[in-house]
């Protein structure tokens, strides 16, 4: 073949260029009768593996319907006890204060659903199967639990109405040639509103005290008190109104700064809360303004210049001597008598300078810097100033609050802190500075090598022994520090992962178009890293959560320890610990869940795991 035959010939690129692409052929959608057929019964090795995995199944599923409903069970205890779980032994005459809390995280709740779940929908046909299945599995629970003959009948009924509406829901999906959906908002309004119109309808049983162990079945269920009616009821209405006016703000103002709105405002409420909670909001303003107020001044003005000079980038190497300077400076205020805030901004001051090299550039970049030192001296010295100020709020065994409150702010307190923290530590373990990688390193390798409990143990038993005389340090306060530096620790290393899975190029790219460091790092380097680390880290914030169960042993009156000591040793309750164990399982178990499923969703939301 000539030149010029191949000149005129297509190139065997351009012919498969001109090849349409089409997509990889889905799977045909079986009947659920050769689905079961196929999957299940498709040889008699699985045919007899699945009828063997059933029985052992609804023989663990009948063990547990009989616990739950049998009379012994006191599920009073759980009921009579809410408030004692929720905030332990809140004052009633305060107890306004936590009602108002709740309903400001409702709001935001509300708001959020608004902005952020607008465009997001379900299909018809998913949820009628997810009926189908809720339909199934009342049938199953109404066969295998120990109702009485009557109640057998009316759970069946009930089985039989939500399986029909399924179906029905099912059907209409399947019609068309479009797949019929429906908005997720609507579908969480209708089910919550179902749920809360539930209580004033459904005659829902409850288990009296029975003094001799005998099972039996209640002939006539009992009905839900007002007390839990009521504030279900209130609730739902709020959170409802909250995504209206979430709405009409969308239509009206512009979404991103709605988003960064919440998005503080969300950060911002749990420390504004807590200290709505703990403590008066009465400052003593002499105080304040003698020593606070300088204090913070001289810390702003000093730390600003100094940080204007240190993130020049003709400063070199003299900048790091001075920031290590700083840093041993921070840790000698410790041993001489001086005041806790002067300690925390001195640390404060030596870390923003010993980060400033990484951040130096031009003076937009600069600003952004001595601007977030400013916002961060500002935040700390206003929760030294709160936590200094004494409170109104008595209750027994010197405990402000616990219960469930106690745990989910420990677990935020851990997670808030610790996240910025662990990704600091990470930066500071891969970077080219030897004293940001080898004190970074040495954290991180002590921490890890201790158990959570005895961290816990050494900041809230011998931690205050070592204190200078005046200097005073909550339990809580103590055993919150001891979570922070223990989960960062770990977060640091999933985050180090995903910044080890970032390529050489990724890096060359950034500094061709003459990017900094600091650029790299927030523009290129952490925004991959992060989304790589997604599924550690959401395992890791589970791990918190759970964990802070921990704090019964120290004798910290959380969730568990309320329901394992405090509700079992009262006098009408006594030997209710599995139920209450329950419970508290219960709860650890949604928030868990709830934890998973918003990562599965963050994770198709910036395609993770797509080729």
């Amino acid at each position: 073949m000539s030149l010029s035959d191949q000149g005129s010939t297509p190139s065997m690129v351009e012919a498969m260029a001109s090849v349409p692409l089409s997509a990889p052929p889905e799977m045909p959608k079986l009947a659920p009768r050769e689905w079961v057929k196929e999957n299940l019964f498709s040889s008699p090795f699985n045919s007899v593996l699945t009828v063997v995995t059933t029985i052992i199944l609804l023989a663990i599923f009948r063990g547990f319907l009989s616990f739950i409903f049998n009379p012994v069970r006191q599920w009073d205890s759980t009921a009579t006890n809410m408030q004692l779980f929720m905030t332990r032994a809140y004052p009633d005459e305060q107890y306004i204060r936590v009602w108002f809390c709740v309903a400001v995280l409702l709001i935001l709740t509300g708001l959020s659903l608004a902005v952020w779940q607008a465009g997001s929908t379900v299909p018809v046909a998913v949820l009628g199967r997810k009926l189908l299945a809720i339909g199934a599995l009342l049938a199953l629970l109404a066969l295998l639990a120990p109702f009485s003959a009557s109640a057998t009948v009316q759970w069946l009924a009930a089985a039989l109405a939500v399986a029909a509406v399924g179906e029905t829901i099912r059907r209409f999906a399947v019609r068309g040639e479009n797949e019929r959906t429906v908005s997720s908002l609507t579908v969480l309004v209708v089910t919550l509103t179902g749920l809360v119109s539930s209580l004033w309808v459904v005659p829902y049983g409850h288990h009296t005290y029975i003094a001799k162990r005998v099972p039996r079945v209640l002939a006539e269920p009992g009905t839900v008190a007002m007390t839990t009616k009521l504030p279900w009821t209130i609730m739902l209405l709020i959170v409802v109104a909250a995504y209206f006016a979430g709405r009409l703000m969308r239509n009206r103002l512009p979404t991103n700064p709605i988003r960064a709105t919440l998005f503080v405002l969300w950060l911002l409420a749990p420390f504004f809360l807590t200290y709505l909670v703990l403590r008066d909001p009465d400052f003593d303003m002499g105080h304040v303004l003698s020593t606070d107020l300088p204090i913070f001044l001289v810390y702003a003005v000093g730390g600003t210049a100094l940080l204007s000079w240190l993130t020049r980038p003709s400063t070199g190497e003299t900048g790091r001597i001075v920031a290590v300077l700083i840093l041993v400076a921070g840790f000698c205020t410790f041993l001489t008598p001086m005041r806790q805030v002067v300690r925390l901004d001195m640390l404060l001051l030596a870390t923003f300078a010993l980060a400033a090299p990484t951040f130096a550039g031009g003076p937009q970049a600069r600003r952004r810097y001595i601007f977030g030192w400013l916002g961060i001296l500002g935040v700390m010295s206003w929760l030294i100033t709160s936590i200094n100020t004494p409170s109104t709020v008595t209750v027994p065994g010197g405990f402000f609050i616990g219960g469930f409150s106690i745990t989910l702010f420990i677990a935020f307190i851990a997670l808030v802190i610790s996240f910025p923290l662990g990704i600091a530590l990470a930066l500071a373990r891969t970077s080219t500075m030897p004293i940001f990688r080898q004190l970074a390193t040495g954290f991180i390798e002590v921490v890890r090598g201790i158990p959570l409990i005895t961290v816990l143990i050494f900041f809230s038993i011998m931690v205050p022994l070592f204190l200078p005389r005046g200097m005073h340090l909550g339990e809580v306060a103590a055993v919150a520090i001891g979570y922070v530096l223990f989960s960062s620790a770990y977060l640091a290393e999933n985050v180090r992962g995903g910044l080890q899975s970032i390529t050489r190029g990724q890096h060359e790219a950034a500094e061709a178009v003459g990017m900094t460091t600091a650029q790299k790092t927030v523009f290129i380097v952490l925004p991959q890293a992060l989304r790589v680390s997604i599924p550690p880290l959401v395992g890791h914030c589970i791990g918190v959560f759970k964990e802070t169960s921990l704090l019964a042993i120290i004798g910290v009156f959380d969730l568990l320890y309320i329901g394992r000591i405090v509700i079992p040793g009262q006098t009408e309750f006594m030997g209710s610990t599995r139920e209450n164990l329950f419970f508290v399982s219960v709860i650890y178990w949604i928030f868990a869940y709830q934890m998973s499923k918003a990562s599965q969703r963050l994770e198709r939301r910036t395609g993770l795991g797509e080729r």
